[in-house]
């Protein structure tokens, strides 16, 4: 603030006449910043929106005019045709169960395994354990591509080929580093002061953490199951590259390049299997949205 003065008629006398507020440096730059981040915001969610829009819209456009040289963004005839012929593909049911079953059991292992994981990492001190945590992010940070190989000789040499068991198992290591990670940031931010107060009380240690610090845990468990199944649900490469004979245990993202052959792809029936192939997701993400976002915030800034 700023105080402005002017002499008073009166000898040695000075009186303030008004003050105004100073304005701080960069103050008129926040509305265009603001404006700018707001754009940069939508042109991301443009670009991260529209290929699943213009699927869908594909999904609903009769065939004769998928291909058409002036492709409109919402047919004028919309039609269900490419979701029938999806739905009565050839071992549609067999591969959402595959999927299901794979993905499922895959991310209850994870979770299981790791929380026990996250906790003696949180709670417990033991020689080795700043060493652990170092090589659970190694393995986190390595690609899936780079164990293609050597995760197919090891499934040959044992013969774990055309196995589901070998997918859950491989989905089971690709989602443990992440859920071991997120839980012990979550275990991290608990105090412990509570589950020694529920000991005090008479608990046991496993009946305290039950009781006490697992309710508190739901939107990590939330969270990092999430990532696990939409993780395991769209796996492609290890599915395609394990399932070689028995076809009937293929899951659902290899089933949709069943749409493809030798006389060309049917887009229209191949985006309406992959619009029934997101909704699962799609569902869960906006059940859980809330508790999802808290976890994933929560557990990558604490611990």
């Amino acid at each position: 603030m700023t105080t402005r003065t002017t002499r008073d008629p009166r000898p040695g006398v000075a009186r303030r006449t008004g003050s105004r507020p100073s304005r701080r440096p960069g103050a008129a730059l926040r509305p265009v910043r603001r404006a700018a981040l707001h754009l940069a915001a939508a042109g991301v969610l443009a670009v991260s929106v529209f290929p699943v829009y213009w699927m869908a819209v594909t999904a609903f456009t009769p065939a004769a005019d998928i291909q058409s040289e002036t492709p409109s963004f919402w047919p004028a005839h919309p039609t269900l045709e490419h979701f029938v012929t999806a739905v009565r593909a050839d071992g549609f049911a067999q591969f959402w169960r595959n999927s299901l079953l794979v993905t499922v059991s895959a991310v209850l292992l994870s979770l299981v395994v790791a929380l026990l994981a996250a906790f003696a990492v949180a709670r417990m001190r033991w020689r080795g354990r700043r060493a652990f945590i170092l090589m659970v992010f190694i393995a986190q940070m390595a690609p899936w591509e780079a164990l293609l190989i050597s995760m197919f000789v090891i499934a040959r040499d044992t013969g774990m080929l055309d196995k589901l068991s070998m997918l859950t198992l491989l989905y089971f290591m690709a989602t443990l580093p992440f859920t071991v990670v997120t839980l012990r940031g979550f275990l991290a931010a608990i105090p412990p002061e509570l589950e020694e107060a529920a000991m005090m009380d008479g608990a046991s240690r496993t009946a305290a953490f039950r009781r006490v610090v697992l309710p508190l845990l739901a939107p990590g468990l939330m969270a990092t199951s999430l990532f696990g199944f939409i993780t395991a649900w769209n796996e492609f490469a290890f599915a395609n590259a394990l399932i070689i004979k028995n076809q009937d245990d293929r899951t659902l993202p290899v089933w949709l390049s069943s749409f493809s052959n030798i006389f060309g792809t049917d887009w229209g029936a191949t985006m309406a299997a992959a619009t029934l192939f997101m909704l699962p997701v799609l569902l869960i993400f906006l059940v859980l949205q809330r508790r999802v976002a808290t976890g994933m915030i929560a557990g990558a800034v604490k611990g």
